[in-house]
């Protein structure tokens, strides 16, 4: 059917390209969304120079590092010595945020050691969230409305649309401990006790430095905690295939090898327990039996420790 000049057009067109805009701009805000960033390192645990437990520990408030490691029915005593110095961690209870930022608090934690809580059971898409770095940062997620609330100076969070919702507050606790008397702290004390009142269930863990011993237990007694202790589990798995992965080609070559990324989905479908059998993974080409893909020579240098999985919550 043909429309005339003068004809108006019908509004279920009208519909159709309001759609097609607001998809259209949808896709602009995902493109703008920061892009991950995947680096691929080759080391030994024994060896001295060993980055492992440093990208671990920069990489704050991971709660669970994975080892895949080739040919072992054992785990090694170094990597068992990993686990346990990590030391304990705590859940306390209804936990009011103005505690964190207290002269003893400062003083008694993140100062002498690397001090970090994280706010447990909240969505930092959707809930205020509340995270203290082992540097003294303490950042805070918050919706609109509370942040208005708080009174407190802060930004957008780069991960809000083209209606920002999300604020991100920035408190450097080492800064403030330097003068407690100070206007600022007495604006942020009094925006977390009287003006917008914020109480969190925590997780928090402190690495000290020196001879003392960990005192959150007592620290904390006014409240309800709980001390746990890290877990390691062990699992074997036989007759596993893997794809292959050249170091000199980590992009990845048709009829080859796969890519980092490849790899990485595939360690992330093994962790997860997932059905490596499906007919998704068929696709990825080059798969060999296990014992095979670590004698070649090309992946010599991963010796008995051949990757380490961060997973972020």
């Amino acid at each position: 059917m043909l429309k005339g000049r003068g004809e108006k057009e019908p509004e279920a067109s009208s519909y159709g390209r309001a759609c097609v805009r607001e998809s259209m701009a949808t896709l602009r805000r995902l493109r703008e969304v920061p892009r991950h960033l995947l680096v691929c390192e080759k080391s030994n645990f024994r060896h001295d120079k060993s980055r492992h437990r440093h990208l671990v520990e920069t990489h704050y408030h991971n709660y669970r590092v994975s080892f895949l490691i080739p040919e072992c029915g054992i785990v090694s005593k170094e990597l068992k010595n990993l686990v346990m110095e990590t030391g304990p961690y705590y859940f306390v209870k209804n936990l009011p945020l103005h505690e964190l930022i207290t002269h003893e608090f400062i003083n008694t934690f993140v100062k002498k050691g690397s001090c970090y809580a994280l706010t447990y059971n909240t969505n930092i898409d959707e809930d205020n969230t509340v995270a203290l770095l082992p540097n003294g940062k303490l950042i805070l997620s918050l919706d609109k409305d509370t942040y208005e609330e708080t009174g407190l100076q802060g930004h957008p969070s780069q991960y809000s649309g083209r209606k920002i919702m999300k604020f991100i507050v920035s408190i450097d606790l080492m800064d403030l401990s330097f003068n407690l008397n100070s206007k600022k702290y007495e604006r942020i004390s009094w925006s977390f006790k009287e003006k917008k009142p914020l109480k969190f269930d925590f997780l928090l863990a402190w690495h000290h430095t020196g001879v003392e011993e960990s005192t959150m237990m007592s620290y904390f007694s006014n409240y309800r905690i709980q001390e746990h202790q890290p877990k390691i589990a062990v699992s074997t798995m036989t007759d596993l295939q893997c794809p292959v992965l050249q170091s000199s080609e980590l992009r990845g070559k048709p009829e080859v090898s796969c890519s980092a990324g490849e790899l990485l989905d595939w360690l992330g479908a093994v962790f997860s327990n997932a059905e490596l059998q499906a007919q998704w993974w068929q696709k990825l080409i080059c798969v060999q039996s296990l014992v095979s893909y670590f004698q070649r020579r090309y992946v010599s240098c991963w010796n008995s420790c051949v990757a380490t999985l961060m997973n972020q919550s």
